[in-house]
């Protein structure tokens, strides 16, 4: 994006945080638009871009609706409620693209090297005309994958929005290679979940999002935007830090380290109680032989009549009671703790725990791995 643009966002970020919140509307089609509960769980992620945006500044006015292409959407009127109410300071996001594709269908058909971006162009000089913000935002991903890999179903209209943002110094959320790159690191099968796979309406839907994909697109929507306008963030009332970057696949295959799931039932074992304790516990070493790791993370059961003795402590240490009952000793003073009590033991003092009561009594620890000489 070019230095004038990206001063102008500025610019008018600064001015609404004096007039008031700004109206964010929404053009686009059925992956943004709004549902009704009878079409559950179906979502546009436009039904929860308000989420992430405090109210007090951002108004969203999603006017996206199914079916449209950039064409239709004019043509049927479903612009007039934009052109009647934006103003100065607005924000106008325009995503079209997945029906105007549609050879078959001449009142939504657009070429992509003519007509898609010359309809394209109506809205950025809509919002222009009303000294608001226009922003393009390229067609989402479909979910299609062939033997593991992503396909693009949307080419050159893609190509053809990213022109046009060019050529015309228009704000640009590239969504089509964000929630590609999402997708490709989410893969195939957990990408499923997403999208309108729901075997209970026998629904298999590349296309359509239900509510976690909702939310993960308006994430990537509002990361995209954030790159264009930091001044955003004062606005965000939930974090950004969403997607994968483009280089998420071949990063994996040169971790050094990768990641790695275990289950309990896999690794106990039978100890006395530690540091002088009575009786018998079980510890479970979770991630014990993972390399480079910076911290130990374990699971102990002490059972009825265990503890852990009193020991001096030389680093940060903190205990987490997932079931039973004890008590917790910290430099000479008793604690009864019980499930949902954490405790975290400093360095300088001293404490112990003992198991209480019939239950055994359940610990997470977690403390940093000690540096060796």
């Amino acid at each position: 994006m070019s230095r004038p643009v990206f001063a102008l966002l500025l610019m008018l970020s600064a001015a609404a945080a004096l007039a008031g919140p700004r109206q964010v509307f929404i053009a686009g089609d059925s992956t943004a638009s709004e549902y009704g509960p009878e079409r559950a769980p179906r979502e546009g992620w436009g039904m929860q871009l308000q989420s992430f945006l405090a109210a007090d500044r951002y108004q969203v006015r999603n006017l996206a609706r199914s079916g449209r292409s950039a064409r239709s959407f004019i043509e049927e009127g479903w612009i007039d409620g934009i052109t009647s109410e934006i103003g100065a300071g607005d924000v106008l996001l325009i995503q079209f693209g997945h029906n105007d594709e549609k050879i078959e269908d001449p009142s939504r058909y657009n070429d992509p090297a003519v007509a898609f971006p010359r309809w394209l162009s109506r809205y950025v000089e809509l919002a222009r005309q009303h000294n608001a913000t226009p922003i393009l935002v390229t067609p989402l991903a479909r979910r299609k994958f062939d033997h593991g890999q992503l396909l693009d179903t949307h080419g050159l209209y893609t190509q053809a929005v990213r022109q046009l943002a060019q050529a015309e110094q228009v704000a640009l959320i590239d969504l089509n290679a964000s929630s590609s790159d999402w997708l490709r690191a989410l893969g195939d099968e957990a990408s499923r979940d997403y999208f309108m796979h729901v075997p209970a309406q026998a629904l298999q839907d590349d296309t359509h999002l239900q509510q976690r994909g909702a939310v993960a697109v308006a994430c990537l929507v509002v990361r995209g935007w954030l790159a264009l306008d930091p001044g955003l963030q004062a606005s965000l009332v939930r974090d950004s830090d969403c997607g994968a970057p483009a280089t998420a696949a071949s990063d994996l295959r040169q971790q050094p380290h990768p990641s790695a799931l275990v289950h309990e039932r896999d690794i106990p074992v039978q100890q006395v109680g530690p540091h002088g304790g009575a009786g018998s516990t079980t510890a479970y070493p979770f991630f014990a032989d993972a390399p480079a790791l910076g911290f130990q993370f374990r699971k102990r059961v002490l059972h009825k009549g265990a503890g852990i003795g009193l020991h001096p402590h030389h680093k940060d240490e903190i205990y987490y009671v997932l079931a039973g009952r004890g008590k917790y000793i910290i430099d000479g003073q008793v604690h009864p703790v019980a499930a949902g009590d954490a405790m975290l033991t400093r360095p300088g003092s001293s404490h112990a725990i003992q198991q209480d009561g019939d239950e055994d009594l359940a610990l997470l620890i977690m403390y940093q791995n000690t540096p060796k000489p």
